[in-house]
Formats: C-alpha cells, structure tokens, sequence
C-alpha cells in the first residue's frame, strides 16, 4: 500500500510511504528531501552496509527519529531529467544541488558502446543550481521532475 503520511523527521505532510512487504517500508519525504526504510536502524546489516559507502556529507547528515529510523538525504537520478542530491563539505554548509540532464553527443556515446553501454543522456554540471535545505522540491522541479514531457 502506498500513500502520504506526515514525516517522523520533519513532520511535512509530503511523506510519501510505500510497502514493499509486511516487514519493510520506505518513505521519501518531499518536505525535507530525506528518505529512509524500515531498515534503516542502529544495529540492523542494512543500515551498517549502507553507511560503509555513503560520502561524508551523507553521513554527517543522518538524523534519528523518536522511532529509531534513521534519516539521510534523498539522490534523485533520472537519467532524462536531472539529479538532485546534497551538495557540500559540512553539515553546517551543505544545499540540495540539482543538474539537468542533456542528449549525450554521438560520439560520447560511441565511447560508453564499447564498454557494454548505450547511454543516450549525461548530466550537465553547467547547469548546477544550488538550493536551501527546506527547497527541495524546488530542486526537483528545477531538473523537470514535475514536467510529463520526456
């Protein structure tokens, strides 16, 4: 069952929950732009896994709700549209960052075939626009995540 429930970490009204199984669920709060799951606890191999690989920033950013879950910040990839994901050095200096997608030229595409892969999008890093913490959305509809098109 999916549907919109008030967030744990915030407390907008924009927290998108979906039931993967009786035991899991994710949510994606549009509010604040971070995301968890019902494993995402102190002590579960998830979140341990998980942290192992997240940058710095992400990790510094973490943030435990009164139920034990443990929040970070969302990446958004959509290989037509953009990126959107948290952008700095510190917790204390840190925006939402977003990139537009662009067509990949041909001959930058001839180089991604040989490697197994036809990517026909990139990201454009001229295009970054930066974003205060509580704008998330405005990141996301910056990079057309809104728009139907494409």
């Amino acid at each position: 069952m999916d549907n919109l429930t008030t967030c744990d970490r915030c407390g907008s009204d924009a927290c998108y929950v979906q039931e993967v199984n009786n035991e899991i669920k994710n949510y994606m709060c549009y509010g604040c732009g971070f995301v968890t799951n019902s494993l995402m606890k102190k002590g579960e191999k998830f979140f341990e896994e998980q942290f192992e690989i997240l940058p710095e920033l992400y990790k510094e950013l973490m943030g435990e709700d009164e139920k034990g879950k443990i929040w970070m910040p969302n990446t958004v990839n959509m290989h037509n549209k953009g990126m959107v994901f948290a952008d700095g050095t510190r917790a204390s200096n840190w925006m939402w960052a977003a990139v537009k997608a662009v067509p990949m030229p041909e001959d930058e595409r001839e180089k991604f075939k040989i490697k197994g892969k036809d990517y026909k999008w990139k990201m454009d890093m001229e295009t970054m626009k930066h974003f205060p913490e509580s704008d998330f959305m405005d990141a996301l509809d910056y990079i057309g995540v809104f728009n139907r098109e494409q």
